[in-house]
């Protein structure tokens, strides 16, 4: 009798802790859930700033309502010629954007052998004995416009080794399925003393926290050395220096300059010398196109000063002609780089994932989106948009996460749509542009002129419109999927054209010709990429 009573008491509690769990799940995805009960969208800034030793950190607050909604946290970090990033990694899978520049980086992944081995004249002239040839991972080169993808907890750095500025904005995709710290971006270092990107509230700032750290350490040690562990910000720093030295077999006066004791270059620090790594020389033709790139990036910011001085009355005609042409050189000059990439898609086939298209180690980590040859929708009359997700980068598919590259001429119009199963931030690259995006009530959440270097988050299914202004309009789009679909409301693509004609005519409560000429407008539109007509332009007037 005593059993049955046992085992019924055990399945009680077994049943209540089940529900507890179930219940404490379903309340982190209720306030997941409610982060996005919005009233209204704002174009945001940055509103943290580091200065470090050669670069300049800029990052948007993580807390803002906005990013708590879409679930990432976005942070622009600016290096300067032969500046190195600090090796680090991240709680969350993370998109890298280069705005400008070029430069090379590293990823490390765990259990890859060390395939790329220093030369002897690089031993020669650092004084090192053959037995001491340096080995490490691959290095990858970066140039403007590249999408770099970096897997949570992989480490990475980066290195600025051309001549001018590199800008790189990266998105920390914080509700990831690969973080399951909390919903704040976290930063690991591994070298420096490094401080916090985003200097949330409700978590110690780094050096605050270190000061406490050393008041309490000077209370509960003493000796000639002292105890060093907790006075800097990297991951060695928390250790005890003599342990560290016992691991590493070296002296504890190494052991300092690994923890980052007496370091106050910040996160980015200047290379004495030039960065001595082994790696394969960029082609000539590599170079040319980078030193053209830079040229033109200087005319451009050139131009640009100018016509704020004048006012911001935008491009001329002339200017939008030569940046026709150039567009036209860059096409020519990629078209071979463009037939390659096609082919080796067509060798691959369509089918699905086959385990072997790319190993762990070998994974390729970034693709140029701002190459005109690899639009996905293009008009000349209008601009060109360019996506990048796991299909042409397979390594998305373990991020989940996909980019968008887009460009609209002056006064163009990137129809209204909305992202079918992933939210959308958006970063304006150059130029500006008015936006709507619209809710599922049906009010205005965002009706604003959206400027460069500012940044706005479209939540999933949430309808937006962006028409360019006089200047152009440029932008690059996070997106939190790796295979992120759009569906648009205008176009030969419409959701509308799809509708049979009695359906629309009753929704709407239009006549049947009036839904004819409907479908009719939107086969001639085309793709989402609009150039308003004359007509059009001055119906809209006398309206």
């Amino acid at each position: 009798m005593a059993k049955p009573i046992l085992l019924y008491t055990s399945l009680c509690f077994l049943v209540l802790f089940i529900n507890g769990c179930l219940a404490h799940r379903q309340g982190q995805q209720q306030q997941e859930f409610n982060q996005c009960q919005l009233d209204s969208l704002d174009a945001l800034e940055p509103n943290n700033r580091i200065e470090a030793e050669a670069g300049v950190i800029e990052s948007w607050d993580p807390n803002d309502k906005q990013f708590r909604c879409v679930g990432v946290a976005v942070v622009r970090r600016t290096i300067e010629p032969n500046g190195l990033l600090l090796p680090q990694y991240t709680n969350a899978p993370q998109l890298m954007y280069i705005q400008r520049g070029y430069g090379i980086f590293g990823a490390v992944f765990p259990g890859c052998p060390n395939t790329y081995q220093e030369s002897q004249e690089q031993q020669q002239g650092q004084d090192r004995r053959s037995q001491d040839r340096d080995q490490h991972q691959k290095i990858r080169n970066f140039r403007q416009g590249d999408i770099i993808a970096f897997p949570a907890g992989v480490t990475h750095w980066l290195y600025n080794d051309g001549e001018s500025q590199v800008v790189a904005l990266s998105l920390l995709d914080i509700n990831n399925q690969a973080n399951q710290l909390d919903q704040n971006p976290r930063h690991f270092y591994l070298a420096g003393n490094p401080e916090d990107e985003f200097q949330q509230q409700g978590r110690s700032p780094r050096g605050s926290r270190r000061h406490q750290q050393e008041q309490g350490q000077g209370r509960r040690e003493s000796g000639r050395h002292g105890q060093q562990q907790g006075q800097g910000n990297n991951l060695f720093s928390g250790f005890r220096a003599k342990d560290l030295a016992e691991v590493f077999n070296v002296n504890e006066d190494t052991i300092r300059n690994l923890q980052g004791l007496k370091e106050d270059r910040s996160n980015i620090v200047r290379v004495k010398g030039r960065l001595q790594v082994a790696r394969p020389p960029r082609s000539r033709e590599e170079r040319e196109r980078l030193e053209r790139q830079e040229r033109e990036q200087e005319r451009e910011d050139e131009r640009e000063q100018r016509e704020s001085g004048r006012g911001g009355h935008g491009r001329g005609r002339e200017e939008s002609e030569q940046e026709e042409r150039q567009q036209e050189r860059e096409e020519e000059e990629r078209e071979q780089e463009r037939e390659r990439r096609e082919s080796l898609r067509v060798g691959r086939g369509c089918g699905g994932y086959n385990g072997i298209e790319e190993t762990l180690c070998t994974l390729r980590l970034r693709e140029n989106i701002h190459d005109p040859s690899r639009a996905d929708i293009y008009n000349p009359q209008a601009g060109r948009i360019s996506t990048l997700n796991s299909h042409n980068l397979p390594v998305l598919r373990w991020l989940r996460l996909s980019a968008e590259f887009g460009m609209l001429q002056k006064d163009a119009i990137y129809a209204p749509h909305w992202n079918r199963n992933a939210h959308s931030v958006i970063y304006v690259l150059r130029g500006r542009a008015q936006v709507q995006v619209v809710d599922d009530f049906g009010q205005t959440v965002f009706d604003d002129e959206l400027q460069q270097e500012q940044i706005l988050t479209v939540p999933q299914n949430f309808a937006v419109v962006k028409r360019a202004s006089s200047e152009g309009f440029e932008w690059v789009a996070f997106k939190t999927n790796d295979r992120a679909q759009i569906s648009p409301l205008a176009g030969r693509t419409s959701v509308l054209r799809a509708i049979p004609a009695d359906v629309l005519a009753n929704a709407f409560q239009l006549r049947q010709e009036d839904v004819s000429e409907l479908k009719v407008n939107m086969e001639r539109q085309g793709n989402t990429l609009l150039r308003p007509s004359r007509s059009s332009s001055q119906r809209r007037a006398i309206a």
